[in-house]
Order: structure tokens, then C-alpha cells, then sequence
């Protein structure tokens, strides 16, 4: 059963909106309903701790919600019936949905008079699918995006309202380019609100035949393929840092995880990719395909980013330790390309 009470309609002001968020991009659209005159806020809705605390990237939005006086919900499924009936209670003018993993179900859908609005991290029909900065960070791609539509059943297939570009740049991570991605999306729903509380908005249909679809990442395919070009492999390292896995090396059949590189320069020193070349002040230099990269920060699995010189003199790294070559066909899977092979045991 649905653990919030419905707050008292006796005067129902004309924007009443239902926020569903899990992740940080959420935190910046509840910023922005807080603080527009437009709206009142009337239920937040988030995962239990147990379940947001699995997530990648998961943030508190119970709290800030609470002390604003709004009613929380802690649901994992909004398509429940006991929490489509508890939204439309409510009497929702919009719903907004941001950071939100699974899709809203026809219910749902149909409950808020002007419809569900939702954000994904693409300039749509781009990179539909999970993870889309991850992935356009890895693949070295210097713009993203953020696209504003109204949701329907579909993945990342509703009609678009707003698009806005992001950048990326060499030193970006995946956290600083998702800041960017949320303060675009809070902009967007700010810019609109005026046009989406009276049904109004633009809109623009999605070809569906047009772009392309992400493949589902999990953390075993954050392992590095040092027989890449270094370009290329300080690409994965801040694509998968915090809040996400992470990247790793397979030394000795153990993760060491990379958590931060620095860009790479001309004329750095070769050696066979994977190979441990130096133990420096700022770092951990390991060879890759025609050159190679400082490590920065580095750590045991399941312990937090460190210094990578200090972790390599605790860890006893030196240099002549090798890291693990990477199957043709795993290098495959974890850029997206083919199924998961069964020798993937890490």
C-alpha cells in the first residue's frame, strides 16, 4: 500500500504537479518547481533507500521535498495500481519524470490533465537507451544534450518540446557533463512551464526509424582495453568514474579500478599496452596502443578513489607489472557490439 497521505484540495491552485525522480538530474528540477510561482509541487515520488542506493548517480530528493512541506512517496514501481490511484487523487495538472529508470505505464500516462513531461540525455532521436552521456563520453564524442518531450509509452520515443546542446570537453567526467545536462533540463521545464500547464506546448513528433538505440551497461564491462589509442582509454576512464562503477584493469586476476587519468599529451612513452612504464609523483603511467596515460587516481575494488602513486606503493605495483590483454570479442561486447561473451567472469 502507498505509504503518503493526499493533501487537502480544498483550494486546488491551476499547477499542481507530481515530480517521479531517482537520479541527480532530478535534484535540479526540484529545485526549479520550488521555486517557480507557477506551480505547487504536491507529491515527490522516489525510490525506497534500498532500491535508490543501487543506483548509479542516485540522489535525496526525499529530503529537500520534506522540509518544503511536500508529500513523499518511496515507490521503486509507478505503475502500480495503488500508485496510479494515489497520482490521480492528486488531480495533477503535469507530472514530470527525471532520472526516472523504468517507463511509465498507459495508467500513469493518462492520469495529469496536460500530460507527463520527461528528459533524456540526448539530443533526441540520438542515442535512445541507458546511459547516453556514458556512452557518447567513451566514444569520445564532444556534444550531448538534453531533450525535453511528453512522455508516452514508448522509450525515449514521446514528442520533443525543447532541446538544448551540451558540451564536452577534454577534462569533462561523466558527473561534471551530467550537471550540465540537469541545470539544461531545470532551464527547459522553467521555459515551458507557462505553455505546458495550459496544454500548449511544442511539440514535435520523433521519426521512428531515426537514430539509434544504447545497449544496457553494467559494471563488468567498465574493464579497460589498454590496446587502444590513450585518447581513447582516458575516454572510458571519465566516462565510468563517480558516481558510476568505474573503470578497471585486470591484474593478477583482480580488479585494480581507474578512477581518473590525465589527458593525454604528445609524445608520451611507449611500451606494450597495459604495461605498468612508471611509478611517478602524480601517478600510475601505464602503456596503451601507441603511447601511453598517467593514472591519477586508482584504488582496490570496492574502495574509494585514491592517489594513484600512494595506492601503488600500499598495493606494491611496479613498474614491469602488466595488466591483463582483453579479448577481441569481450573489447566487442563492452563497446556494444555483440552479446556478452561467456568468458566475462570478473
Amino acid at each position: 500500500m502507498c505509504s503518503a497521505s493526499v493533501p487537502s484540495a480544498s483550494a486546488r491552485p491551476t499547477g499542481r504537479v507530481v515530480l517521479i525522480g531517482a537520479v541527480h538530474e532530478a535534484q535540479a528540477v526540484l529545485a526549479a518547481l520550488l521555486h517557480s510561482p507557477l506551480v505547487r509541487p504536491v507529491a515527490v515520488i522516489t525510490p525506497p533507500d534500498e532500491e535508490r542506493r543501487r543506483l548509479s548517480g542516485a540522489a535525496d530528493l526525499a529530503g529537500p521535498a520534506a522540509a518544503a512541506g511536500i508529500p513523499v512517496l518511496r515507490e521503486g514501481d509507478v505503475n502500480r495500481p495503488e500508485v496510479v490511484a494515489f497520482v490521480r487523487a492528486l488531480d495533477p495538472d503535469l507530472v514530470v519524470a527525471v532520472g526516472w529508470t523504468r517507463l511509465l505505464g498507459r495508467d500513469l500516462l493518462s492520469v495529469p490533465r496536460h500530460g507527463c513531461v520527461g528528459f533524456h540525455a540526448s539530443l533526441l532521436p540520438q542515442h535512445r537507451g541507458r546511459a547516453p552521456v556514458n556512452w557518447a563520453i567513451l566514444r569520445g564524442e564532444t556534444v550531448t544534450g538534453n531533450t525535453m518531450m511528453l512522455l508516452d509509452p514508448g522509450a525515449d520515443t514521446g514528442d520533443i518540446v525543447d532541446q538544448r546542446r551540451v558540451s564536452i570537453d577534454p577534462e569533462d567526467t561523466c558527473a561534471t557533463v551530467y550537471e550540465r545536462v540537469a541545470r539544461a533540463g531545470a532551464e527547459m521545464l522553467l521555459a515551458h512551464l507557462p505553455a505546458l500547464l495550459t496544454g500548449n506546448a511544442p511539440r514535435r513528433p520523433q521519426d521512428p526509424a531515426a537514430g539509434d538505440v544504447l545497449p544496457r551497461r553494467t559494471p563488468a564491462m567498465g574493464v579497460i582495453d589498454w590496446d587502444r589509442p590513450p585518447r581513447a582509454v582516458h575516454d572510458w576512464v571519465r566516462a565510468l568514474t563517480v558516481p558510476y562503477p568505474g573503470a578497471f584493469g585486470l591484474l593478477d586476476g583482480e580488479r585494480v579500478m581507474v578512477w581518473r587519468t590525465r589527458p593525454p599529451r604528445r609524445e608520451e612513452p611507449e611500451g606494450a599496452p597495459g604495461l605498468v612504464l612508471d611509478v611517478e609523483p602524480g601517478g600510475v603511467r601505464v602503456a596503451a596502443r601507441g603511447g601511453s596515460l598517467l593514472v591519477t587516481e586508482m584504488s582496490g575494488r570496492g574502495e574509494p578513489p585514491q592517489p594513484a602513486a600512494s595506492w601503488a606503493r600500499r598495493a606494491g605495483l611496479r613498474p614491469g607489472a602488466r595488466f591483463a590483454a582483453v579479448p577481441p570479442e569481450v573489447a566487442r561486447w563492452v563497446l556494444g557490439h555483440g552479446p556478452r561473451p561467456q568468458e566475462v567472469a570478473w
